[in-house]
């Protein structure tokens, strides 16, 4: 999320949802703050779904977060249903300079792996969005029980991709997970700050870049 893939507003595809399978419409400020509730939850338990079972209970209980935050009616909405809206209102799709940035840097030679702090969709998401093929590996960090920043999990992908972390870069746009971590593990970090992100607390010499179309070149 934010170097690969992004999502369609989930807000209004959740009003719109409740509305369709409820017949109730919670209103946009209402649907606004029962997402950022259920991505709020997600972000602290994504460890949970580290198999298919595990994400299905994860889900279960991201539904449950957003219950506060919806009016009365929509609230008291059976978990199925929450549940379902709440898949409903999840769409990801690949970033448009993703796909040719990642096949000018194929058409380089150069070894590609994602380093990600997801579920075990991770990889589902990749396939729906065409990325994968483009792809020498993914790993997702419910699976495999550490996540960025930790140096462990960027360990793994450079044992996936085959190199040592002096012939490798790691692009991430988060200054923590993405550049520190990346640092920690001897790897050359790239932050990409799209759409004019703030960067004042990446420490200087970091390479910066605001679109993966500026990768290749480089």
């Amino acid at each position: 999320m934010g170097t690969l893939l992004t999502f369609e507003p989930p807000a209004p595809h959740l009003r719109a949802a409740l509305r369709e399978r409820i017949g109730i419409d919670v209103g946009e400020a209402a649907a606004g703050r029962a997402i950022a509730a259920e991505i709020a939850y997600y972000r602290a338990h994504l460890h949970m779904g580290s198999d298919w079972e595990g994400l299905a209970a994860l889900r279960r209980r991201c539904a449950e977060a957003m219950r506060p935050e919806l009016p009365p009616p929509a609230a008291a909405a059976p978990l199925e249903v929450l549940t379902a809206v709440l898949l409903d209102s999840l769409r990801f799709v690949a970033y448009p300079d993703a796909a040719n940035a990642l096949r000018a840097l194929r058409e380089r030679g150069i070894r590609l792996v994602v380093v990600s702090n997801w579920d075990v969709s991770l990889h589902q998401r990749l396939e729906e969005t065409g990325l994968a093929p483009l792809l020498d590996g993914a790993l997702a960090s419910a699976e495999l029980g550490v996540a960025k920043p930790d140096p462990a999990i960027f360990v793994r992908a450079l044992a996936l991709a085959g190199v040592p972390a002096s012939a490798a870069w790691h692009v991430g746009d988060s200054p923590d997970a993405d550049v520190e971590g990346a640092r920690a593990a001897g790897i050359e970090p790239v932050l990409i700050a799209r759409d004019g992100a703030a960067t004042q607390s990446v420490r200087p010499g970091v390479r910066r870049i605001a679109s993966l179309a500026e990768l290749p070149p480089l």
